[in-house]
């Protein structure tokens, strides 16, 4: 991917009810960097920023994550300002789907990150398929 340096990719998420939408953004994050760093978010986190828990809990979504050969290693993402992570980690480019481009919280995202020299690279959102989608057909909230 690089000269002299591997480029460090971070894609952070709650991974909870693994589906397709989650297996595209590790492929095209992975194909992207040398070195794939995937943030998973904590129950606490995912409750306070959409009012409502994971299906699956923490430990268990960071090992379903880890279990993939695309990711070279995962890590637990406390906080939505991701300069936190961004200093426990370093990378250099960090992956979401453009669900978030263009609109205010991507817009702080990308400052954030530029203030530190990091790219936010934008994927498509899988429309067909999310946690969001799922919990609905399984009427849960």
């Amino acid at each position: 991917m690089s000269g002299s340096e591997p480029v460090v990719g971070y894609v952070p998420g709650a991974w909870d009810m693994f589906h397709i939408g989650h297996l595209n953004i590790l492929r095209r994050a992975r194909a992207l960097c040398d070195i794939l760093v995937v943030g998973v978010v904590t129950d606490e986190e995912l409750f306070h920023a959409k009012a409502k828990s994971p299906i699956v809990p923490l430990n268990e979504r960071k090992e379903v994550v880890a279990a993939l050969d695309l990711v070279d290693r995962v890590v637990t993402d406390y906080s939505t300002n991701k300069l936190d992570v961004w200093q426990r980690v370093g990378f250099d480019v960090l992956f979401k789907g453009d669900d978030w481009r263009a609109t205010p919280k991507g817009d702080k995202l990308e400052q954030q990150m530029s203030s530190v020299g990091v790219r936010v690279c934008y994927f498509p959102y899988t429309a067909h398929t999310s946690s969001t989608h799922l919990r609905a057909m399984l009427g849960v909230r």
